[in-house]
């Protein structure tokens, strides 16, 4: 381990450090990010470009007592490091290592927990009045940016927060990025800010000039910096953040540690709700990660030296959607396309480039999104959103009150369904199918594989008799042989893949596959005859088959990577108490009510009882397997 950053084992061990030693400090720190991310994955380039900031953070202010919410949580990697988990690095996003974003759990320094973009200013003018309401004394900081500052609960914090007046600073980590490039009026304002010719000419001049005078230009600066706000104003009318109640501060170098170091000295006497500009370059200090940063805002292991990931041969499926999507464009001018600032992450990348006047990047703004689209139904176009399930949740209301209740034509592309693995528990998507389900109006697909994807594109697209929702996990497909037209599904409507007369398994998406394997299983090993049926359907439900094998069946098992409370299972527990069915052993096999942890996908799914052992092992424990002759005779029962 490095020289200095052996000696940290908590934050006030780098209170007594020099400018130097902090500069020195901030290269080991960007070196320990970048070696341990080459090999666990993570979000390299968010936090690479903060290091300076931390370390200031840190250097002034003394949490746990003081408060630092960092919003998004990605940005957070150096200050897991100076907080006591340096020794636990290593185990980033891994099984039983430590979060990729701050956790309350996990450690007294980090304040808040967080995932999602856009929370912190919010938290904090919380911990604000909370603390104004106990009499106590200290400091609550949020640190907001990658685009966060687009999402609307942001503003709604802001405007809270000014009319407050309450003693709380906001930082802005302004990298003119969230994973692609910023966009909005609000990215255009603090370009503004920041590129402003005469402002920024004023500025350089007078640099330039009490830089040459020995005994008063360091005074006159010093003066100037003073100055500086009132010269803003007058140059740059219609402050915001001075309009909603702070006081503003920026923009400044966020690398440079020393000119940090004197404005947040500064600020700390301050009264008041205070916003500070910082400038930061997303992935600083190292090559790759400055020259790509939307492909190093969240990746997976590379190469440390050349910064490459060995390519995968088989197709993820937002690519799949994307190319599909891409292709039904060429041919129907009504669709277009909106993302909530992940157009390369949910596959739109290419739509992007060939179609700019029909693809829409609202940045971090998922309820935006929602009823954006739903505007745009309403003049007969065909409005696809992508987005990730774990941020649909933040556009509940709008997809009820805005889309299904006006019944439009709205399409949700639900990308990165069910477990993601080490992202952990803000980002699995497990709860899309159980929120959606209840919604009147509502369709709802889940494909087993690529080119089944590729049918439920075509057929959402088609589809002009309200809102329709595929969804369909991270990662690369199957890797099955894609059909060469693409056709129209009957809605509703499932199919049997393998026939059987023991026991039904009534899979969703990809985990056909798995009941494939399972029935194959319990055939060899038990004896037992296994129907796999691909449900297809969550809504409207297949009710015609699902009464058919109730009438030849003793066992169902249901499969879905969603949450059992509202998903699948509760729905064929309803069909089957409505058709009025009794005497079947049901045994519903998804995500329990619990939040489940980070780690590696395959014992995630082991974790839940979805991996093919976990499978058979519950099945094996059912009524109908345990009376099998066979069975019996496995365990050594006459």
């Amino acid at each position: 381990m490095s020289m200095l950053l052996s000696q940290i084992e908590s934050p006030q061990d780098i209170k007594a450090f020099t400018i130097p030693q902090l500069s020195q400090l901030a290269k080991e720190l960007r070196e320990m990010i970048i070696s341990t991310v080459s090999c666990t994955g993570g979000h390299l380039a968010p936090s690479l470009g903060v290091v300076e900031l931390t370390l200031v953070l840190h250097y002034l202010y003394d949490t746990p007592t003081d408060q630092i919410v960092w919003d998004v949580g990605h940005q957070a990697y150096a200050h897991k490091i100076l907080t006591g988990r340096k020794h636990q690095f290593h185990t980033l996003r891994q099984d039983h290592g430590i979060s990729g974003f701050p956790k309350r759990s996990e450690s007294p320094h980090d304040a808040f927990g967080v995932g999602h973009a856009s929370t912190s200013i919010s938290a904090a003018l919380g911990m604000a009045h909370a603390r104004d309401l106990g009499n106590e004394n200290h400091h609550v900081l949020a640190v907001i940016g990658d685009g966060a500052l687009t999402g609307g609960l942001a503003f709604e914090g802001l405007n809270n927060a000014g009319a407050s007046g309450k003693n709380m600073v906001v930082i802005l980590n302004d990298n003119t990025m969230s994973i692609s490039p910023n966009v909005g009026a609000m990215a255009t304002y603090l370009t503004t800010l920041i590129s402003n010719p005469i402002y920024n000419k004023i500025k350089s001049e007078l640099w330039h000039l009490t830089g040459k005078m020995d005994r008063v230009g360091q005074r006159i600066r010093w003066a100037a910096r003073r100055a500086e706000e009132s010269m803003k104003n007058i140059i740059m009318p219609g402050m915001l953040f001075e309009r909603l109640g702070f006081r503003y501060f920026g923009p400044i170098d966020g690398h440079h540690i020393a000119g940090m170091i004197r404005l947040f000295q500064e600020v700390k006497k301050l009264n008041g709700p205070i916003f500070v500009h910082v400038l930061t370059k997303k992935g600083k200090g190292y090559r790759p990660a400055e020259e790509n940063a939307p492909f190093f805002h969240g990746c997976g292991s590379f190469d440390k030296e050349s910064g490459e990931i060995k390519p995968s041969t088989q197709k993820s499926y937002n690519k799949v959607f994307g190319e599909t999507l891409h292709q039904l464009a060429a041919e129907d001018k009504r669709i277009v396309t909106i993302t909530a600032a992940m157009a390369l992450g949910t596959g739109l990348d290419k739509f992007a480039e060939t179609y700019p006047d029909r693809f829409f990047d609202v940045g971090i703004a998922e309820g935006h999104s929602v009823t954006f689209a739903a505007g745009m139904a309403t003049k007969n176009l065909r409005p696809v959103v992508t987005i990730y399930s774990s941020f649909l949740q933040r556009a509940y209301d709008n997809i009820i009150h805005d889309v299904a209740l006006q019944n439009l034509p709205v399409v949700f592309a639900i990308d990165r369904a069910g477990l993601v693995g080490d992202d952990g528990p803000t980002h699995h998507g497990v709860f899309d199918l159980a929120f959606l389900r209840g919604i009147p109006n509502m369709t709802i697909m889940v494909p087993k594989d690529e080119n089944e994807l590729r049918h439920m594109v075509y057929t959402a697209i088609r589809y002009d008799k309200g809102p329709i929702a595929l969804r369909y996990p991270r990662g690369k497909g199957e890797g099955v042989e894609w059909e060469p037209s693409l056709q129209e599904l009957d809605l509703g409507k499932s199919i049997v893949e393998k026939k059987g007369h023991d026991i039904a398994l009534l899979a969703l998406g990809p985990l056909v596959y798995r009941a494939l394997q399972v029935a194959e299983i319990l055939s060899e090993e038990y004896g037992v005859s296994v129907q796999v049926v691909n449900v297809r359907f969550l809504k409207p439900l297949d009710t015609e088959m699902l009464d058919s094998v109730f009438d030849s069946f003793r066992c169902v098992v249901t499969m879905e990577e969603g949450a059992l409370a509202g998903g699948l299972g509760s729905a064929v527990a309803e069909q089957m108490a409505l058709s009025g069915h009794s005497g079947i052993e049901l045994i519903p096999c998804g995500i329990p009510d619990e939040f489940v942890e980070q780690g590696n996908r395959q014992r995630l799914l082991d974790l839940v009882g979805l991996s093919t052992s976990a499978l058979v092992k519950r099945i094996s424990q059912s009524k109908i397997l345990s009376g099998h002759k066979k069975f019996k005779e496995s365990i050594g029962v006459s």
